[in-house]
């Protein structure tokens, strides 16, 4: 365990490596922080650190540096994040609000994130395998054709433009329309293609090709699009970040959804906040980073995740604070919508 005086030191190191990129002395810290202690115990209290691991010296330098162990610790021990100010809340609020549909907040959130943090942002698309079927329209476009649409509880909307094998009059697509809404509304996505199994069989047989034709396509479009699983912004901002291993390591990492879901992690608790620090991230070429993240949902579930990404040189209490915000404030919009 590190005494309340060495994580006194341990903090004021960190928060001064943050934000000049400089090593930092004993000298240095006496200067800049109330400490409390002459420069010859901060220097032993920085000895014992370094011993235990939370600190190093880079290179020939007198500074120190924190460890990613450093990190950990000071993450952990982190008494608050630093909330956002009262402008900066109101501008999320009304930059969020403005969304017109699920694409849209998604869109907006991740740049919202990366313009916050000045790191990579990344957000995960609702799963389809948490929503459940809000309603169901089928809309006459002409004798032969209509458009399906399915709206999910997520606010997610999926149309199709369904072609019919015969003419078919508006009071038989009404009445196929009425029986699939009794029968979905509120269904789990999964549980979609159980409920309609029969559906065909309830009709009477004249309106079964419709019935099977616009089944297909419900069914078509309730599979997960790959491209739209995950959406990250902000690559550019790793452009001015200090990275022990190649930018092109990260860079290749953001192209590939799978090392970005596992990033992401997952959590049964919407309103958990997790924070992987450089080697605790599973991808080798992103143990230079730190990945803060959290969930956002709807009526208390959990149905996506968002965070950021960037140099495990970064201002934690700030980047946490923002994420937290912005997945609040994501699942007040979802919530409402």
């Amino acid at each position: 365990m590190v005494d309340d005086r060495k994580l006194a030191v341990l903090r004021a190191i960190v928060e001064d490596y943050v934000s000049t990129n400089e090593p930092v002395g004993s000298k240095a810290l006496a200067e800049r922080h109330n400490l409390g202690v002459s420069p010859a115990t901060i220097r032993n209290d920085m000895a014992v650190l370094e011993e235990q691991g939370y600190i190093a010296q880079p290179h020939t330098s007198a500074g120190r540096v924190p460890t990613d162990k450093g990190y950990r610790l000071f993450v952990d021990r982190l008494s608050q994040v630093k909330p956002l100010s009262a402008a900066e809340r109101r501008a999320i609020e009304t930059f969020l609000a403005g969304a017109v549909d699920i694409d849209d907040v998604v869109t907006r959130t991740v740049r919202l994130l990366a313009q916050l943090t000045r790191q990579v942002a990344v957000v995960q698309y609702p799963s389809l395998t948490r929503s459940t079927v809000r309603h169901v329209e089928l809309v006459p476009l002409s004798e032969r054709r209509l458009m399906f649409v399915l709206i999910t509880n997520t606010g997610r909307v999926e149309q199709r433009v369904v072609e019919l094998p015969d003419v078919v009059d508006e009071a038989r697509v009404a009445h196929l329309r009425a029986m699939l809404n009794a029968c979905l509304d509120g269904c789990g996505l999964t549980s979609v293609p159980d409920k309609v199994a029969d559906l065909p069989d309830r009709l009477p047989p004249e309106d079964r090709p419709l019935a099977a034709t616009v089944l297909s396509v419900l069914l078509e479009s309730l599979v997960e699009r790959q491209e739209e699983k995950i959406v990250f912004a902000g690559a550019a901002n790793l452009a001015g970040a200090d990275f022990t291993v190649g930018l092109r390591d990260v860079l290749e990492a953001l192209e590939e959804q799978v090392v970005l879901m596992r990033l992401l992690g997952e959590t049964s608790d919407p309103s958990t906040l997790t924070v992987r620090i450089g080697s605790e991230n599973p991808y080798t070429g992103l143990q230079g980073t730190s990945i803060v993240a959290a969930g956002y949902g709807s009526g208390g579930n959990q149905l996506a995740r968002l965070g950021v990404l960037g140099p495990t040189r970064m201002d934690y209490p700030v980047t946490m604070g923002a994420v937290r915000a912005v997945a609040r404030y994501v699942s007040q919009i979802l919530a409402a919508s």
